[in-house]
């Protein structure tokens, strides 16, 4: 590849930190609540786009707030969020559902303006339209990130910072040992959330109801559609008949998520393989082909489909949802092994309860494996191995191919950044690093603010 020579320049510091948060996703606006909890610390989110809620926001329902057992395994801040934009009607009760455990809808837009009353609340210092560059690195210490924006090249100095990123971007560029996909490096394919109002849900709900044989649901019974919000995830039979009369549907299964208004349905069809997000030409290809996949998609809906004849796209998500790209190398690296033998751990700091479910790199179905219980999840899988002064949270954190599978629904997500932000903030408390942080401590914290570790 040709290259050029940059010159040396001074990079003018923005700002100097206690904690640093890269990254507005789920992780991120956990994480920098948790950390500014005391308001002791000078705590910033740094985040690229407009808008904090990241995944929260393209349409998807948060899955897993219940466990396989019915129960709720998580709470804390993540359900101070629910319970916020419940009060605005923009969220709908944990309803239990037999492959996702629990469904969650909630209303994207309302999710930005909570974001910012929660950081204001909490005296988080916000920076948006911002990318992370580099890091600043002094020996194997994190003390700071270079970031770029309109304004030029920045540094922002930080005494303990948090890769919210969703692709590990800071902890790659601290040099941390990251891994892609699976043993080939095949990732799970991303999907373009999109919207359809002008959907009759009865009639939809009284085919799947009426005509299970016809209208087939993937492990889920008639009697979850007869009331209340669904998913449906099926539709085989449909689908396989379509792809007969040249309508190319990029998937195997009809995915589609009720919206908290009555004609409102979001599709989760389409389905980009090859993407790998860390790559803006590949990133790019993808936002493309989502948006072609999308036409054969719902003229699938509107020919084969119940309640579609009259429907119409609304609106877009605002970028293609990241199933998988980096995640790190940890002091530990969680395996789905531990999850489905729900492996007991005494750094505990969050339990999951989603199980391991993987869309497949190639082709356009899914593998399911279901845990008959909630697991832990060590909080060493926060800590990079080398890298000192640095978590990771989210679903960049340390897990293999297959535990990533499970780990990364935003319930858990939101969770893991939480542990991070209150762990950041203890390791300063207390004057040590965050890999020598009192683990009881964060649990303790976690516990405090509602969390479920048991």
């Amino acid at each position: 590849m040709k290259t050029i020579r940059e010159e040396a320049r001074d990079i003018p510091v923005r700002a100097e930190v206690d904690v640093l948060v890269c990254g507005g996703g789920p992780s991120g606006i956990m994480a920098a609540q948790a950390a500014a909890r005391d308001k002791n610390l000078k705590v910033m989110l740094v985040d690229q786009r407009s808008y904090m809620g990241g995944n929260l926001t393209i349409g998807l329902p948060i899955l897993a707030f219940l466990g396989p057992k019915g129960n709720q395994v998580i709470a804390g801040g993540a359900q101070k969020l629910i319970d916020r934009l419940k009060e605005r009607n923009g969220a709908s009760d944990h309803k239990a559902c037999k492959l996702h455990q629990s469904l969650t809808i909630i209303d994207s837009e309302e999710v930005k303006t909570i974001a910012w009353e929660i950081m204001e609340e909490s005296g988080v210092d916000v920076l948006l339209y911002t990318f992370i560059s580099d890091a600043i690195m002094e020996g194997n210490e994190i003390k700071g990130v270079i970031i770029e924006s309109k304004a030029g090249r920045e540094a922002i100095l930080a005494k303990n910072i948090i890769d919210c990123t969703g692709d590990g971007d800071v902890a790659f560029r601290a040099g941390v040992e990251c891994n892609k996909g699976d043993e080939n490096g095949g990732m799970q394919p991303p999907t373009l959330m999109y919207c359809m109002r002008g959907v009759n849900i009865q009639k939809l709900r009284d085919a799947i109801v009426n005509e299970p044989e016809k209208f087939d649901m993937d492990r889920m019974p008639k009697e979850q559609f007869i009331e209340g919000k669904f998913i449906t995830v099926g539709l085989r039979g449909r689908i396989n008949e379509a792809k007969e009369h040249s309508i190319d549907v990029p998937v195997a299964r009809t995915i589609l998520i009720t919206g908290l208004n009555d004609d409102e349905i979001w599709v989760n069809m389409t389905r980009i393989t090859g993407t790998d997000s860390t790559k803006p030409e590949s990133y790019t290809r993808a936002e493309h082909k989502a948006v072609e996949q999308l036409k054969h998609v719902t003229r699938y809906l509107k020919e084969y489909v119940p309640g579609f004849e009259d429907a119409w796209v609304s609106h877009r998500a605002p970028f293609v949802g990241i199933r998988e790209s980096r995640v790190i190398v940890g002091k530990y690296v969680m395996t789905a092994n531990d999850m489905i033998n729900q492996a007991p751990f005494e750094d505990k700091i969050c339990r999951g309860g989603y199980p391991v479910d993987i869309h497949h790199s190639t082709g356009d179905d899914c593998t399911m494996v279901f845990c008959e219980d909630a697991y832990d999840i060590p909080y060493r899988v926060l800590v990079p191995e080398k890298v000192e002064n640095l978590l990771v949270a989210g679903r960049c954190s340390s897990m293999d191919h297959e535990a990533m599978a499970g780990t990364r629904v935003m319930s858990t997500c939101m969770a893991l950044g939480e542990a991070a932000g209150n762990a950041a903030r203890i390791a300063l408390e207390d004057g040590v690093k965050v890999s020598e942080v009192d683990v009881k401590k964060v649990q303790d914290a976690i516990v405090e603010n509602g969390g479920i570790l048991c």
